[in-house]
């Protein structure tokens, strides 16, 4: 069986293709992680979904993930920069971790700027929408080969 991943979803993620289209298109959450599943499959890889918007649920899933995944992919979304206790999680488990936004960060506002996601992760991709949870996932499964 391939490795697994667990891609985690922040706090208003529910609300894709309603909110702020402009910013994060019209793609909805449920149609990423069914690109994700088929993606997945072309990778070997196995993939669960989970979105939360309560960064305590967040923090849970990451220990857990010790216990059941190979790696992690995450879209903190506004927690990416406040959460301190997302990057420990992350450092703690010591799982590969993917950080994926759907905008580009560094083309926002400057708060949007930095992340504490990417003190624990392996590496970041960002601005390429919906795309970015593939691209990921491609960057996770090439680390696995590594």
């Amino acid at each position: 069986m391939g490795k697994s991943v667990l891609i985690i979803n922040g706090p208003n993620l529910n609300m894709l293709g309603k909110r702020e289209p402009g910013i994060y298109g019209h793609t909805t959450l449920k149609d990423i992680e069914g690109r994700c599943q088929e993606h997945a499959k072309k990778t070997g890889l196995t993939v669960s979904f989970m979105q939360s918007n309560h960064e305590g649920d967040m923090v849970d899933a990451i220990q857990q993930a010790a216990q059941s995944n190979d790696g992690i992919i995450i879209n903190a979304a506004a927690y990416t920069h406040t959460s301190v206790a997302l990057m420990d999680a992350l450092k703690a488990v010591g799982l590969p971790c993917i950080e994926v936004h759907l905008s580009n960060v560094f083309s926002r506002e400057a708060f949007r700027h930095k992340s504490y996601i990417s003190f624990a992760a392996t590496g970041v991709i960002c601005g390429f929408g919906a795309k970015g949870y593939e691209l990921a996932l491609d960057a996770i499964a090439d680390i696995f080969e590594q």
